[in-house]
């Protein structure tokens, strides 16, 4: 999928380092987030996120200018077994989700984050699921908002805590 100049693709292995480096500089820069030091696991996670496409049902789609660089990048899941999140997110049935939403810094205000998310629906839709299942933070106001704007709405059901982080669940329901 494209919008405009980016186009929306599947992350390649030889990018996988890449994008590590950048979930990780994105999650770290969050105000109010865990730092690498507070949440080892989840860091060693971001700064590895190619190895998520090894489960089933999981796709690394990724943002890439016309340059060919990469703006940003999501974790999509077509099955919520895989989902990999705290609370129940897992046990939904009939529903695909995606976490780690990153856009570098240099890209933001571009809509890259917006085209991610419409992307991961349209795969959800397509696939005949009945709803998208997405978590958020506090720290993560401007994706929140983006989210409630789609029409995503909050599920207090699928909250849970990371360590000290409260984590909050939306739903999208088709």
């Amino acid at each position: 999928m494209s919008d405009g100049e980016y186009k929306v693709r599947n992350a390649r292995s030889k990018e996988f380092a890449e994008i590590g480096v950048l979930m990780v500089r994105v999650y770290s820069q969050l105000e109010r987030f865990p730092k690498a030091a507070e949440q080892p696991e989840y860091y060693k996670m971001l700064a590895n996120i190619g190895e998520l496409t090894k489960k089933p049902a999981t796709e690394l789609l990724v943002a890439v200018s016309p340059k060919g660089k990469i703006a940003g990048g999501v974790v999509y899941f077509s099955d919520m077994q895989y989902y990999g999140s705290g609370g129940s997110a897992t046990q939904e049935k009939n529903a695909s989700g995606f976490r780690l939403l990153a856009v570098d810094p240099a890209f933001r205000g571009q809509g890259i984050g917006k085209l991610l998310t419409k992307e991961c629906i349209r795969k959800a839709k397509d696939s005949k699921q009945k709803q998208v299942v997405i978590h958020s933070t506090k720290a993560m106001q401007v994706a929140w908002k983006m989210y409630e704007n789609l029409g995503f709405q909050r599920s207090e059901d699928l909250d849970f805590m990371q360590g000290e982080l409260p984590v909050f669940g939306f739903r999208l329901k088709f």
